[in-house]
């Protein structure tokens, strides 16, 4: 085993060691992870809130028994993927063992660790965005049209994964089109692989046209309740701290990507982040969806650092660079992650609220960071839902109705009853089983100030009760209600019928 195969290990194992040991027990799994893994039980080409892929992982993650073990190992592994990718782009690019080391210290503590913390999406576009990039520098290199093919395969995964890897192609084109390497796009085998990445992406098209394209609706969506409190000066200086610790490092990449000769055939590279980061602030993106963007700028600054550090005074800065992540990494593990109790974040609130870390997607501050918030309360939710069910005469006759895919999400993961409880929102709304006759309601209701479900919905039941509610008060879903609602006076299924076919209409 070489030197090089020794430390790149161990690069990996501190990889995946600081992923598990970086969450507090305290918390539970977050909201979006909820759905994803109920995806698993609806396969599919598509769903309202993210194309396939993920569902793919759910599945296997399922059959490996469902346990946080291993859903938390899924975008650990996508995070060490991507780190082998920026060490294979060092090595392509001529880098010495320093630049491996300084490349891969840049990766690991960076932003990709509370980013690998949750399964969702976003691990696997940045590790897509990386090996795009990287099959992009290998036929540079190389000239070998299998790089054409592999890129469209690196690319069609992508887009299955999260249609955020369109940006990509929006800012690489123009960047070719301005550049000597515009002569990439006259090969003819260029087009084959674009024919094979459009069959491979299809059976989504296909879906997304059979659903009158719910992307357009989420979109649309997206962009009314969220984006449009997103700021762009802020958008901006989210991007220096998500790689705080390799700054000067990636800023050293783009300097040789302009004036270092060994990179002359890789200068649109410049051109590519800048006219990547003005398309995501022109459509007011949230700032993580551009962290692809930067791990193989990373590959570009530890060689070009590599080669000026080498001799005289300056090789004494090498291990500052290598320190610089390392001493950054400190304060980043004391805010960025979930391994401080949500009392001590409520009563130590100054640092979180400086970096903007308390501010929710509503534009307001709140206790905690909303994705520490999104980590509470579901394990008491499913629990007093099972208790509220196993109390009902026909049990199998009753309907679970939730305001949000986080309650339903959490409610069938944790359940001991067998419950498969719905809702309105996300892809819960194709997911009502339709075939039972329901005669009870069990109605998980968010918490409004002036809302009365008791009084609305009794009426339609032969009895009524509050069965319970979410009192974690730093849960972001505090004071959730479990209404009870027992022998139904309307037929329900009508009724969710109805619901169902609004819900539609007002998404097309």
């Amino acid at each position: 085993m070489t030197k090089k195969i020794i430390i790149l290990s161990g690069f990996i194992i501190l990889k995946f060691v600081l992923q598990y040991i970086l969450l507090s027990p305290e918390y539970d799994l977050q909201r979006d992870e909820y759905l994803h893994l109920d995806q698993a039980n609806h396969l599919a080409w598509g769903y309202l809130s993210v194309p396939p892929v993920t569902s793919w992982f759910s599945y296997l993650i399922f059959l490996l028994g469902n346990s946080v073990f291993w859903i938390k190992f899924f975008p650990a592994l996508f995070g060490v993927l991507t780190l082998i990718i920026v060490w294979k782009t060092i090595e392509t690019l001529k880098g010495n063992l320093y630049a491996l080391i300084l490349g891969a210290c840049c990766v690991v503590f960076s932003c990709l660790l509370r980013i690998n913390m949750l399964y969702q999406p976003n691990s696997l576009d940045i590790l897509c965005w990386t090996a795009f990039y990287y099959v992009v520098i290998q036929y540079i290199i190389t000239k070998e049209k299998k790089w054409f093919y592999i890129g469209a395969i690196v690319f069609a995964f992508g887009f299955l994964n999260k249609y955020n890897i369109l940006f990509l192609l929006i800012g690489l084109l123009p960047a070719l089109l301005l550049s000597d390497q515009r002569k990439i796009l006259a090969e003819k085998k260029l087009y084959f692989a674009l024919a094979l990445g459009l069959i491979l992406i299809l059976p989504n098209l296909l879906w997304q046209y059979n659903n009158q394209f719910p992307i357009v609706h989420h979109m649309k969506e997206l962009a009314e309740t969220q984006l449009v409190n997103v700021d762009r000066i802020g958008f901006l200086k989210e991007q220096l701290l998500f790689f705080i610790g390799s700054f000067l490092v990636i800023l050293s990449g783009l300097y040789a990507l302009l004036f270092y000769k060994p990179f002359r055939e890789f200068k649109f590279f410049f051109t590519t982040i800048i006219f990547s980061l003005l398309v995501f602030l022109y459509f007011k993106a949230k700032a993580y969806y551009a962290i692809g963007l930067y791990p193989i700028y990373i590959a570009f600054g530890a060689v070009f650092l590599s080669e000026i550090l080498k001799t005289g005074w300056k090789r004494y800065l090498q291990p500052v660079f290598i320190l610089i992540p390392l001493l950054l990494f400190i304060p980043m593990y004391n805010l960025a992650f979930p391994n401080k109790s949500p009392e001590y974040i409520f009563q130590h609130p100054e640092k979180y609220k400086k970096l903007g870390m308390l501010r929710w997607e509503d534009g307001k501050d709140h206790a905690l960071p909303q994705d520490f918030a999104d980590m509470l309360g579901w394990q008491e939710l499913a629990r007093k839902t099972d208790s509220a069910y196993a109390t009902l005469p026909n049990p199998e006759k009753t309907l679970v109705l939730c305001d949000n895919y986080g309650q339903a999400g959490a409610i069938n993961y944790y359940t001991k009853k067998g419950i498969k409880a719905v809702s309105f929102n996300a892809d819960y709304v194709n997911w009502f089983d339709l075939n039972v006759n329901y005669k009870n309601l069990i109605r998980i209701k968010e918490f409004e100030e002036k809302s009365n479900e008791l009084h609305e919905t009794s009426p339609y039941f032969q009895t009524s009760v509050i069965a319970g509610e979410i009192t974690n008060q730093y849960a972001r879903e505090y004071k959730t209600t479990i209404f009870v609602f027992t022998d139904a006076k309307i037929n329900i299924n009508t009724r969710i019928q109805k619901e169902i076919k609004e819900e539609k209409n007002y998404s097309k």
